[in-house]
C-alpha cells in the first residue's frame, strides 16, 4: 500500500514537472513564432502625413541649398539665352580646358532651383565677357557623373574657375555683376591705377566695395606690398592713386601722411580707414575684417556670404521689421568689437521667405527680439542672450561666446499635456525624464515631419509600440528632430533610431542598424535590453494555447491513474 502511494505521488510530481515544462515550451514557442507581429492592422497605412507639415531642411545651410529630394520629372527648363555658354561633356572637357587659359565652369542639375536662378545671370555674364580672354561653360552633372565625381561636386550649383587647368572654387555672389567683377580681377591686374577724378567717380558708382591706396608713387616697394595684399582677395577690387582730388573722393584727407588706405562699401558702416603698418599681411587682415557688412541681412542671396566665410561663429539678431528700427542700431554698434572674429547676422522674423524658417530652425518663437550665438553647422551649439537687448549686454554676450563661456541653448516643443500613447512623445524639455531614466530601456526615433522614410516607418513603429505597451521596463518613443534638440541625441539623417539601455545612460546610445520591420526591431530589443522581457501574444491565442497544455496534463494524469 505504501509502495502504491509512493508511485502515485511520483507520477503526480512527474506530471507537474511535465506541465511546467510544456507550458514553458509553449511560451518559448510563442517567442520563436513572431509571425503575428507582422499581421496587418486596418489602420496601418494612411495617405496623410502623420507628423504634420513643417519646413523641409535639416540644417541652417539647407536654406541656401535646396538641391535635395527633387527629381527630373518635375523640372520645366526656364527659357534662357545662353548661346555664349559652352556646353561641356566628358568627351570635350579636357580639350576645351587645354585650349583656354581662363575657364569658369558650372556643374549643375537641371531640376535644381538655385541652378535655374543662376542660369540667366551666368548667361548674361558670358555674353558681356565675350571677347575677353575667358570662357564660361557648364556641365550637366546628372549626365556627366564621372566628371562631377572627378571634381568632387557635392551640391548644385558648384562653380569652379580654372587657370591653365588648375581649378579653385568660386564662392562669390550668384549674379552677373559679381561674376564679372570677380573674373576681371582674376584675369586682369590685381591692382589698378586711378589717374582721373572721372575714373574714381565711375568706380564708386559701379562697385559695392573697393580698396584705395593713396601713395607717393605708383611703383616701388609700397605699391608692391599693396599688390601682394590684393592678390590674396577674390571679391574686393584694389586701386592706387597719387592724385589728391581722387583721395578726397574716397574720404582720405589730401594732406594725409602717405601711404594711406581705405575700404569703402555701400553699407551702413561704409568707410574704414587703415591705421596699421603698410605690409601685405596687415593690409590683407584689415580688408578681411572689414569687407563684409558689419551686420549681414539674411536673405537667400546673402546666404553664401555667410555660409562660405572662413569665420564660422555667428552672432544673430532675430527681430520683426518693426522692432529692427530700435534694436538693429544697438546690435550694429555692439558688434563693432567683433569684426574679423564673428559673422553678425540680422534675421527678420516676419519675413515669410527665409526669416520664419530660420527662426523655426533655431527654436526662436514669438515676435520678441532675441540675440543668439551659433558655432556653425559642424558643431551646431547655440547660446541665447538672456534678458533685454542692450549695448553692454550684447557686447558681454559676444565676449563670453568667443571665450566659450556660455551654457548651450537647446530648442524644445512644449511638453505634451498627456503622453500615454503606445509611442511616447519626447521633446527637448522632457528628454532627461523619459530617455535618460536609468530604470528603462528606451528606443528613440529621431524623425523629420517632411521625411518620406519617416512617414513610411510610422505604421511599423506604432505597431511595435502597440505590441510592447505592456512591458513596464521598455519605452518606445519618438522626437521631432527639427524642433527639438538634446546633446545626447545626434541625428546623422532622418530617421535615426537610437537605443538607450537601462543602467547605462552615461554611455553613448546604440545606433539601431537593422531591417525596419516589427520583428527585426523586436529581436534587436531582446538582444540589447538590460532588463529581459517577454512579448505578450494576443490574448485569445494565449488562452487557447494554455488550455491545450492543461488538457494535455489532465489527460496524462488520468492515463497514469488508469494504468495503476
Amino acid at each position: 500500500m505504501a509502495m502504491k502511494k509512493y508511485l502515485i505521488l511520483s507520477i503526480f510530481l512527474l506530471n507537474l514537472i511535465f506541465f511546467r515544462t510544456a507550458l514553458s515550451s509553449v511560451v518559448e514557442d510563442e517567442e520563436e513564432d513572431l509571425s503575428f507581429l507582422e499581421e496587418e492592422d486596418s489602420d496601418a497605412h494612411s495617405d496623410s502625413n502623420p507628423y504634420g507639415e513643417h519646413h523641409d531642411f535639416e540644417n541652417y545651410e539647407d536654406l541656401e541649398d535646396d538641391s535635395s529630394d527633387h527629381g527630373e520629372d518635375s523640372y520645366e527648363p526656364p527659357v534662357v539665352d545662353d548661346k555664349d555658354v559652352a556646353v561641356l561633356k566628358e568627351g570635350n572637357f579636357s580639350e576645351f580646358i587645354a585650349k583656354n587659359k581662363y575657364v569658369m565652369v558650372e556643374f549643375y542639375a537641371p531640376w535644381c532651383g538655385h541652378c535655374q536662378a543662376l542660369a540667366p545671370e551666368y548667361a548674361d555674364a558670358a555674353t558681356e565677357l565675350k571677347g575677353e580672354s575667358v570662357m564660361l561653360a557648364k556641365v550637366d552633372a546628372t549626365e556627366e557623373a564621372e566628371l562631377a565625381q572627378k571634381y568632387d561636386v557635392q551640391g548644385y550649383p558648384t562653380v569652379f574657375f580654372l587657370i591653365d587647368g588648375v581649378h579653385k572654387p568660386y564662392n562669390g555672389e550668384r549674379n552677373k555683376d559679381a561674376i564679372i567683377s570677380w573674373i576681371k580681377k582674376k584675369i586682369g591686374p590685381v591692382l589698378s591705377n586711378i589717374t582721373t577724378v572721372e575714373e574714381a567717380e565711375q568706380i564708386l558708382k559701379d562697385e559695392k566695395k573697393v580698396v584705395l591706396g593713396y601713395l607717393n608713387d605708383l611703383v616701388g616697394d609700397i605699391s608692391e606690398e599693396l599688390g601682394a595684399a590684393a592678390a590674396l582677395e577674390d571679391d574686393v577690387n584694389f586701386y592706387q592713386t597719387v592724385i589728391p582730388d581722387v583721395a578726397k573722393l574716397f574720404h582720405i584727407d589730401s594732406q594725409a601722411k602717405r601711404p594711406a588706405l581705405v575700404i569703402i562699401k555701400k553699407e551702413a558702416e561704409n568707410i574704414n580707414h587703415f591705421g596699421g603698418e603698410f605690409t601685405k599681411s596687415a593690409i590683407a587682415e584689415f580688408v578681411f575684417e572689414n569687407k563684409l557688412p558689419l551686420v549681414t541681412n539674411f536673405t537667400r542671396e546673402s546666404a553664401s556670404e555667410i555660409f562660405e566665410n572662413p569665420i564660422k561663429k555667428q552672432l544673430i539678431l532675430f527681430a520683426t521689421s518693426k522692432d529692427s528700427e530700435k534694436f538693429l542700431p544697438i546690435f550694429q554698434e555692439a558688434v563693432k568689437a567683433f569684426k574679423g572674429k564673428l559673422i553678425c547676422v540680422f534675421v527678420e522674423i516676419d519675413n515669410e521667405d527665409v526669416g520664419k524658417p530660420v527662426s523655426e530652425y533655431f527654436g526662436v518663437s514669438g515676435d520678441a527680439p532675441r540675440v543668439l550665438a551659433y558655432t556653425g553647422n559642424e558643431d551646431g551649439r547655440k547660446f541665447l542672450l538672456e534678458g533685454e537687448i542692450t549695448l553692454d549686454g550684447v557686447k558681454s554676450f559676444g565676449e563670453k561666446f568667443l571665450e566659450d563661456n556660455l551654457k548651450p541653448f537647446y530648442k524644445s516643443d512644449p511638453i505634451p499635456e498627456t503622453n500615454d500613447g503606445d509611442v511616447k512623445i519626447v521633446v527637448g524639455n522632457n528628454f532627461d525624464e523619459i530617455v535618460l531614466d536609468e530604470s528603462k530601456d528606451v528606443l528613440l526615433e529621431l524623425y523629420a515631419p517632411w521625411c518620406g522614410h519617416c512617414q513610411s516607418l510610422e505604421p511599423i513603429y506604432n505597431k511595435l509600440g502597440k505590441h510592447l505597451r505592456g512591458i513596464d521596463s521598455l519605452v518606445i518613443a519618438k522626437m521631432d528632430g527639427t524642433t527639438n534638440e538634446h546633446p545626447r541625441a545626434k541625428a546623422d539623417g532622418f530617421p535615426t533610431l537610437l537605443f538607450f539601455p537601462a543602467g547605462n545612460k552615461s554611455f553613448d546610445p546604440i545606433t539601431v542598424d537593422t531591417d525596419r520591420t516589427v520583428v527585426a526591431f523586436y529581436k534587436f530589443l531582446k538582444k540589447h535590453a538590460s532588463t529581459p522581457f517577454k512579448i505578450q501574444k494576443p490574448h485569445s491565442t494565449q488562452k487557447t494555447t494554455e488550455s491545450d497544455v492543461i488538457s494535455s496534463q489532465e489527460s496524462t494524469t488520468n492515463d497514469a491513474k488508469d494504468e495503476l
